[in-house]
């Protein structure tokens, strides 16, 4: 990466301040692009979603999982619950999607309040053999008492593909039909999962980010306070692929020594993620200490309110600049933390050096998060996050503490409490967020002739704009 104007690289930028040069390119397709992140980490996009409680959990997980991405479950959850998500993500299939599956003397309300978990919007009856009996959709508890039977109510004209089938041609099943989800079923009749004619395409288009064993990758963050030996040893144990240590303000001694001490558990090959930082003399200390994967960013989260409390961070596109130098040059990787709001902010970021970008917010408001989906007075879906240093976040991970301690830990908040994310026309499902970061990723590529996102980074020229500049490159908002 090289700067339009050498001196724009003393100024302290973030996303909306800069832009990228278009450049000659040869590339006939942006399917040509290979957004496979550098390093071996085992990702296939360049996509990590951030451990908010609000945000991740095992639907995000396995989702993201199979799209290439990774999912940071956060520190707040019990060790139990951990080895529950991790389980049940690395048995999920790579390809099919996970449906809700319920059974005949089961309420319509049940399936109700199941059905907005998924994407998908529809809910797979089977029986005791795990075999699909019905399909069971919004539309057929119209003018249905709420606590119906779902084997009363459910369409048992069921329509099935076999295992064997390609994705391609499961969507042209679709297509035919005009359906738009279908179940899978293997040779037994037994259900192996349900596919949609998105779902069919996505699979031909993306691939999952998978461990050794052939699983889909898990990753837990970890508090540097208690216990992190212990900790750790736990995680590997119950067979996390990916640590993260994880505090708002990194560069200081408590960190340096978990850093040592996981490195010296995971030995000497294994990724080690630590964060967060916004300074080279921080990277080399973290490198120095035995973290390979930097995790960079202060104050630029969408619901972090520690600049406008401490006057503390850096714009985050120097930031990630200015520490990416320092890794690269050791071997090292970095993920950019925060502040992506956009496509653009993801393209930015990797321009900057990261090799992954990592954010939150932005998946908040669609199926996959933890939450329930809730309807407002006008019949909006909506759900609610907060952030990890908010009040509610400090409460609910310092449950065990005496309650005055809780109290004055309460004290620090540095983020927002509650803010109500509604379910975006076209962005209701994470996936839906994956598409188009990708879409705006390859197409960047091309733009700088770039096959493959270390090319990118090699090629790409960053030029400075003003605000107005970042302006006019916004679409005009349709009356």
């Amino acid at each position: 990466m090289r700067f339009l104007r050498p001196d724009d690289e003393q100024k302290e930028l973030t996303y909306n301040d800069v832009f990228l040069m278009p450049l000659y390119s040869e590339i006939q397709s942006r399917m040509d692009v290979d957004l496979t992140p550098v390093g071996n980490l085992g990702t296939k996009i360049p996509i990590v979603v951030s451990n908010m409680t609000a945000v991740a959990g095992k639907r995000m997980a396995e989702t993201v999982t199979r799209r290439g991405g990774l999912v940071v479950l956060p520190q707040d959850i019990p060790f139990e619950r951990i080895e529950e998500i991790v389980r049940y993500v690395k048995q999920c299939h790579h390809v099919y999607e996970t449906p809700v599956v319920l059974k005949e003397d089961q309420s319509v309300q049940t399936a109700l309040n199941l059905i907005h978990k998924r994407s998908h919007e529809a809910v797979i009856i089977t029986d005791d053999a795990n075999r699909p009996v019905g399909i069971f959709t919004e539309k057929d508890s119209y003018r249905r008492d709420r606590y119906s039977r779902l084997g009363d109510v459910m369409t048992r004209q069921l329509i099935s593909v076999s295992s064997s089938i390609l994705p391609k041609e499961i969507f042209h099943f679709l297509t035919e039909r005009r359906l738009s989800i279908v179940p899978v079923i293997h040779h037994d009749g037994t259900l192996a999962g349900v596919m949609t004619r998105k779902g069919a395409v996505r699979a031909t288009m993306y691939q999952p980010a998978l461990n050794t064993k052939s699983e889909l990758m898990t990753c837990v963050a970890v508090r540097v306070r208690d216990r992190v030996a212990e900790t750790v040893d736990r995680l590997i144990q119950i067979g996390v692929d990916v640590i993260v240590l994880d505090t708002a303000h990194g560069h200081q001694k408590q960190m340096l020594d978990a850093i040592r001490t996981t490195r010296a558990i995971l030995g000497s090959n294994k990724p080690l993620v630590a964060g967060n930082i916004v300074t080279a003399i921080a990277a080399d200390d973290f490198i120095s200490a035995g973290a390979n994967i930097l995790k960079v960013g202060v104050g630029p989260g969408a619901v972090c309110k520690t600049r406008m409390t401490t006057a503390v961070g850096r714009p985050q596109f120097s930031a990630v600049h200015r520490v990416s130098a320092i890794a690269r040059n050791r071997g090292a990787q970095v993920w950019a933390d925060g502040g992506v709001r956009s496509a653009r902010d993801v393209v930015l970021a990797l321009a900057a050096g990261a090799s992954h970008a990592m954010f939150g917010s932005w998946f908040v408001g669609t199926y996959e998060s933890p939450a329930d989906v809730q309807r407002d007075s006008d019949g909006n879906l909506y759900k609610e996050q907060f952030g990890m240093a908010s009040r509610r976040a400090v409460v609910d991970r310092t449950r065990k503490v005496d309650p005055f301690e809780q109290e004055r830990r309460a004290f620090f908040e540095e983020g927002v409490s509650q803010s109500k994310m509604y379910l975006r026309p076209g962005q209701e499902s994470a996936e839906d967020v994956l598409d188009e970061i990708t879409a705006g990723l390859r197409s960047a590529c091309t733009y700088s002739g770039a096959l493959n996102l270390e090319a990118f980074f090699q090629n790409v020229v960053v030029g400075v704009q003003t605000s107005s500049g970042f302006e006019e490159g916004k679409p005009m908002e349709q009356s």
